[in-house]
């Protein structure tokens, strides 16, 4: 009676032992496995025109920026106007002025967590600035920018002009060999850069039309209007490249798993010592204290079973 009595204890606390170690192990590798690094966005913008413009009034009585924008967008976003208007007081009455017309002016701008991109359209258009209502600064028929950035590939800008450029009412051809300059007596002279492009490992840039503008008009009531001005420009940047489990760095302080290493014919250490060896070689798993927890107990167990055993039989 009492052999049964302590007999069943024992094997009662070898079984929970085992069951409670094999059941904690599984559990912790589940909750290890959960933690997924995953890429985010990436960002892209596209604007049809902007201006950085200083307008001087006669004398310089007074200095007023122009800083205008037509369809500035940032992923996700697109935008479709086809006029500009600005209205800076002492110029014109304080009237608005129309600063770009155009049958086309398109921005639009995209980013997932594969691909961003900056795109923009502009065709048939007209800008002015102030001090010159009745004489364009640039007309052109068409000119467009993208930017794209694909995860894991190199970036691409491009830029394009198609058919023809009147600056100053003066019909010009551009080249990507170098800065156009156009020189207007009595006006004012333009010099413009033709598809400017820039990528990095990550970004990508493209504008198609930058000009830099000095203009002073005789006799009229704007003494002279300096600044740059842009036309067409898309950029975008990559998103982050999903990171693999598999191609994370060891831990600090580990050493990288090595090859496995053919056993030898006869190998005749003790297994205890071949199981530190192998810890210390590939740093264990994250379930490894818990088999070890697991082996712990079955031994406490069998040598408690074993110690009320010899007693009974004593």
């Amino acid at each position: 009676m009492n052999g049964n009595t302590f007999r069943m204890p024992a094997r009662r606390l070898a079984t929970v032992a085992a069951a409670t170690a094999l059941a904690a192990g599984p559990a912790a590798l589940a909750g290890a496995g959960t933690a997924h690094a995953t890429g985010d966005h990436g960002r892209a913008s596209a604007t049809v025109l902007r201006t950085g413009l200083d307008v001087s009034l006669l004398n310089k009585t007074v200095n007023v920026p122009l800083t205008v924008t037509l369809n500035e967008v940032r992923a996700p976003e697109s935008a479709e106007k086809t006029a500009l208007t600005a209205r800076l007081d002492g110029v014109d009455g304080g009237k608005p002025f129309s600063v770009l017309r155009a049958d086309v002016a398109q921005a639009k701008a995209t980013a997932t967590a594969a691909k961003s991109e900056g795109r923009t359209e502009l065709a048939h258009a007209q800008v002015h600035v102030p001090g010159l209502p009745l004489l364009s600064l640039i007309e052109l028929e068409k000119v467009t920018s993208t930017a794209t950035c694909e995860a894991g590939k190199a970036p691409v800008a491009d830029a394009n002009l198609l058919g023809a450029v009147t600056v100053l009412g003066k019909k010009v051809t551009l080249t990507t060999g170098g800065p156009t300059e156009v020189k207007v007596p009595g006006v004012g002279e333009v010099r413009l850069d033709l598809s400017r492009t820039q990528t990095t490992s990550r970004t990508a840039a493209a504008t198609a039309l930058e000009l830099d503008v000095s203009v002073n008009p005789l006799d009229l009531n704007v003494a002279e209007v300096d600044g740059t001005l842009t036309l067409a420009e898309a950029t975008c940047e990559s998103p982050a490249a999903p990171e693999s489990e598999a191609a994370q760095p060891p831990a600090k302080g580990e050493e990288p798993a090595a090859e496995p290493e053919a056993e030898p014919a006869a190998d005749v250490r003790p297994q205890g010592a071949r199981a530190e060896a192998d810890l210390a070689e590939t740093g264990g798993s994250s379930a490894t204290p818990y088999i070890a927890a697991g082996a712990a107990a079955l031994v406490l167990a069998g040598g408690g079973a074993l110690v009320l055993a010899r007693r009974r039989r004593g």
